[in-house]
């Protein structure tokens, strides 16, 4: 454990640091990171022993209070804020509420904005969903040299605006093998192969809650059955309460508040003088 203070100038404890991150490249070894969305998902992260999370911006808070030691990011979907003024106001808000890298898939120049403020900036390589229309869909990347060779000039420009991280997503493991020491740049690998600095994956898929995983997913447990046991068990509690209550019966007597022996009475009486 490391002793810090947050870019909020807030003395904290973290497992990784941004510099630690950077020291794993060349060292064989490798973390983990997940996405947990909410309370349970961020205590079951930490009690897993997962190394990283990242979070949507409303849930660092929460993140910061269930798991304080974790290296966390955050970041913004393409479309959250317009102008480069309103994304580094974004990004300076959620350093100061405590996580350690700042996402976003806007462009080169963001980056090195962002990266000139000393933020640790996370981009995006490869597969960004996001921008899918331009590769005529959702498809891998890397697979051939030149674009193998493509990907690693992208690297570089990174490199060149200061960018700290990149998601890089869907990319052919060896093109990610040959490049990741080719570059400072720390990377977290999402469906790329057994290559990267740190594995990514879905909460929803480690846990196989989505139907229609994509290739790269593996469902380590499958709590789709249980998730649809507990919406029927949800269903039917709903429908008996409906029925229950609409035929007179609910509440029963052991849900119901009575007045003590005699007071009844006392009452009636009491009406009838007023």
């Amino acid at each position: 454990m490391k002793n810090i203070y947050t870019f909020g100038r807030k003395p904290a404890v973290r497992n990784y640091t941004a510099a630690d991150l950077k020291a794993l490249k060349g060292s064989g070894k490798r973390l983990t990171m997940c996405n947990p969305s909410n309370a349970t998902e961020i205590q079951a992260c930490v009690d897993a022993g997962i190394d990283t999370l990242t979070v949507w911006v409303d849930q660092i808070e929460l993140a910061r209070e269930i798991a304080p030691t974790h290296f966390a990011g955050t970041g913004i979907n393409w479309a959250d804020h317009a102008t480069p003024d309103d994304i580094l106001r974004e990004a300076i808000r959620c350093m100061e509420l405590g996580v350690d890298m700042f996402f976003t898939n806007r462009s080169y120049d963001v980056v090195e904005m962002l990266a000139k403020e000393n933020i640790p900036v996370q981009a995006h390589m490869g597969l960004v969903p996001s921008f899918s229309t331009w590769y005529g869909g959702l498809r891998a990347f890397g697979r051939t040299a030149d674009e193998a060779v493509e990907i690693y000039r992208t690297f570089k420009r990174y490199e060149d605006a200061g960018c700290f991280a990149v998601e890089i997503e869907c990319v052919a493991e060896e093109t990610l093998n040959l490049l990741n020491d080719k570059t400072s740049i720390v990377t977290f690998s999402l469906g790329s192969g057994n290559a990267g600095d740190v594995i990514f994956l879905f909460m929803a898929d480690i846990c196989g809650e989505d139907p229609n995983a994509p290739k790269h997913a593996h469902a380590f447990r499958n709590l789709a059955p249980l998730h649809q046991q507990l919406y029927d068990e949800r269903v039917a509690a709903l429908q008996e309460f409906q029925s229950e209550v609409t035929g007179k019966k609910f509440p029963y007597a052991a849900q119901t508040i009575n007045m003590h022996p005699g007071e009844e009475e006392k009452l009636l009486e009491a009406l009838d003088k007023v």
